[in-house]
């Protein structure tokens, strides 16, 4: 009698977090190792899982509004970054801050800064792409006093001046190709007399996750997508992946999978936003071993 084929099941190698992700997690359990209490201004990462670990070693997540009710404590910022009035209130409260703002998200404020105090002097606007209320997008916003012009997509560009000098930033984590799409719509609106600056903010180790990704989905006969349901980036991975592969799946943890999925299934790859942990894709792995 013929063995049976044993079920081939990949984690993608290329996912996980990204480098603004690990460096947070890094300096959050540094200093949790001292035993410390530590507090962070919102989520340090878009999924659940990582959050209720860092927990249990006694990271305590806060609001923006309870933050500025605070006084005499410890405060990790996470990669996303924050605003200046928030550095301005630890100052003015004795709040000691653990600043894990990704280097990526900290250029770009700078440079937003300074194109701002620019544009004022030339009656000009700043246009950033990204997405309103997410912790990024406000921390950018901030450097400009919140005078920013925020538009998600095409449909935004009303909300834009198109007879003034204009720069276009990027949120990092935003597709490049939807970037490329409304910077082409921007400089064709504004005519070949207007002064528009294009500035391609979009970091390559986020955006290059999306060519692989749809090579590793075509792969297999059914795709595991693991990320947080506040995962922007996640959603927007999932959205690639599934052009490539229907049979794909998103779950936040071990918990969502369905045995029915698998049934007659030969090959399975398992990948993740950018805010998922490579030990829970792990989990993933290792639970649909055990089910099927």
């Amino acid at each position: 009698m013929p063995l049976l084929q044993q079920m081939k099941i990949e984690v993608d190698e290329k996912s996980g977090f990204c480098f603004g992700v690990v460096n947070a997690i890094n300096k959050a359990e540094k200093e949790l190792s001292g035993g410390e209490k530590l507090l962070c201004l919102g989520d340090i990462v878009h999924n659940e899982a990582e959050v209720s670990r860092l927990k249990l070693l006694g990271l305590h997540t806060i609001t923006r509004e309870e933050y500025f009710t605070m006084s005499n404590c410890r405060v990790l910022i996470r990669a996303h970054g924050e605003p200046p009035e928030t550095y301005r209130y630890a100052r003015e409260n004795g709040i000691e801050l653990v600043d894990a703002t990704c280097p990526v998200v900290l250029l770009l404020q700078k440079k937003v800064r300074e194109s701002y105090k620019n544009l004022t002097r030339e009656n000009g606007q700043l246009v950033f792409f990204g997405k309103p209320g997410h912790a990024e997008t406000t921390g950018i916003n901030g450097q400009t006093g919140y005078n920013a012009i925020i538009v998600r997509g095409m449909d935004d560009l009303e909300k834009i001046d198109f007879t003034k000098p204009m720069e276009l930033y990027s949120q990092t984590t935003m597709p490049i190709d939807a970037f490329n799409e409304l910077a082409t719509a921007i400089l064709k609106r504004a005519g070949e007399n207007r002064q528009v600056m294009v500035r391609d903010t979009i970091c390559r180790q986020v955006a290059n996750r999306a060519p692989h990704l749809r090579e590793f989905s075509a792969k297999y006969q059914v795709v595991v997508f693991v990320a947080g349901e506040k995962s922007s980036n996640g959603a927007a991975l999932y959205s690639i992946c599934k052009a490539v592969n229907a049979n794909i799946y998103k779950i936040e943890d071990e918990k969502g999978l369905d045995p029915a999925w698998f049934k007659g299934v030969k090959s399975v790859g398992i990948c993740g936003a950018t805010s998922t942990p490579r030990w829970l894709m792990d989990k993933v792995a290792e639970r649909i071993s055990e089910i099927c």
